[in-house]
């Protein structure tokens, strides 16, 4: 059973969000037991500094052991400071009032930090993608996740590229996960295309993450929350399916827009918590639908420094490319990640690959620091930021220009969507 509070109008105050907590953690059957919470990284809004300290005031003096493990993904590690930061505690509270709660960066790349729970086989992973993947996948975690009682997901549902709705069990995978798993479902939401996945509650890469969550031989609950830009609508606590399920319902009402048309240009001004193509790549994947055929998408922040932190060698090896750059030359590209050739295709869009030639369906430009040699060099166009005037932009869209602002977490959808599918 899910309970939940909801915001009729406006959004939760610190006080709501503490009660509900509060309630919700008087039915945890969490008594001298050990509690592990999987939260994200600084890449999603969420309250987080309120939902760690009403978890502390509401379990610590209950439980054995109180822990929390960051959902980072391929992400980088967060620093001390960042960790800080993240939870909203001073260094003296990190080291005082909460010493007894360990904080912990997943290592995804760390085979010491990981073990297999199981695999999926390629007749499952077949049935799961209705033929387009047919290969047997171990299923690898972080084994931090089997030295407690209870696990508990803490953070955010959004429309998302890969799966269709982010939060729940995708904390789990790929946020505490192994590489394995993680290039499979990504290569996956790739062959479907971000088009067609992004904002659509059930797909088949949510019925493989949610399959191998269900590997993991250990109790599960979630705190799912629907935040809009800083505000909090909505929190849901049940299992990760059904806390999930719910928040991905009311997510379709607050985190997709509908237009009536196309735009000809749109400036995406990247979030400020996005700092590297990897993440502010979302502006494209939450934009790629209200984008005319042969229009520009522009990825708007001189604060986005780099394209990819982790994976930028591998990136600038294989530049972006349109799904079937990579899908008709499958022997040339083998030996790449799933994870980084569906990053590759997602952020630049639909297209296609004919007699050797790409053609995109739109101009994906760059208004970054990344330098402009290295935007050419991974096939992406180029703008000086400091030559952009975002009130260029502004209410122009009779005329088919868009602006927005703290772009990669909202949904845009054309009315028409659906109707073709």
């Amino acid at each position: 059973m899910v309970v939940s509070e909801i915001s009729p109008s406006g959004h939760l105050t610190d006080d709501e969000i503490h009660a509900f907590v509060a309630s919700a953690a008087e039915n945890m059957d969490v008594d001298k037991k050990r509690v592990l919470f999987v939260i994200p990284d600084q890449t999603r809004s969420m309250p987080m500094p309120q939902m760690f300290r009403a978890l502390y005031d509401a379990l610590y003096a209950r439980v054995a052991k109180m822990d929390y493990l960051i959902a980072l993904g391929t992400h980088p590690p967060m620093t001390s400071d960042m960790i800080e930061t993240l939870l909203g505690i001073s260094t003296e509270e990190r080291t005082g009032k909460y010493a007894g709660v360990g904080i912990f960066n997943h290592e995804w790349q760390n085979p010491d930090a990981l073990t297999c729970i199981g695999e999926i086989t390629a007749d499952e992973l077949a049935t799961i993608s209705g033929g387009l993947l047919r290969e047997t996948v171990r299923v690898t975690i972080n084994k931090r996740v089997l030295d407690y009682d209870l696990v508990c997901i803490v953070g955010p549902v959004f429309p998302h590229e890969v799966v269709g709705f982010s939060g729940g069990n995708k904390y789990f995978y790929p946020g505490v996960s192994g590489a394995e798993i993680l290039n499979i479902f990504h290569w996956l939401g790739a062959l479907i295309t971000n088009y067609a996945i992004n904002g659509t509650k059930h797909t088949p890469v949510r019925a493989v993450v949610d399959k191998a969550a269900a590997m993991i031989p250990v109790d599960k609950r979630c705190f799912a929350l629907t935040v809009v830009g800083k505000q909090t609508k909505a929190l849901f606590y049940g299992t990760p399916e059904e806390a999930w399920s719910e928040a991905a319902d009311l997510s379709t009402d607050t985190h997709i827009v509908y237009k009536e048309k196309s735009f000809k240009s749109i400036l995406a001004m990247a979030a400020p918590m996005y700092d590297d193509l990897w993440v502010a790549g979302k502006c494209m994947y939450k934009l790629e639908p209200v984008v005319a055929d042969g229009g520009e998408l522009i990825i708007y922040g001189k604060h986005v420094r780099e394209v990819s932190f982790t994976h930028g060698e591998r990136i600038a090896q294989i530049g972006y490319h349109v799904r079937d750059y990579f899908l008709k030359q499958m022997d040339m590209f083998k030996d790449v990640p799933g994870g980084i050739l569906a990053h590759s295709t997602h952020v630049r869009g639909m297209g296609t690959y004919e007699n050797g030639v790409e053609t995109p369906r739109v101009k994906v430009t760059l208004a970054t620091a990344i330098p402009e040699e290295e935007c050419r060099a991974i096939n992406l166009g180029y703008r000086d930021p400091d030559s952009i005037n975002p009130d260029d932009w502004r209410n122009r869209e009779d005329e088919g220009l868009l602006l927005v602002e703290n772009a990669g977490e909202i949904l845009y959808r054309l009315t028409s969507y659906g109707q073709d599918q």
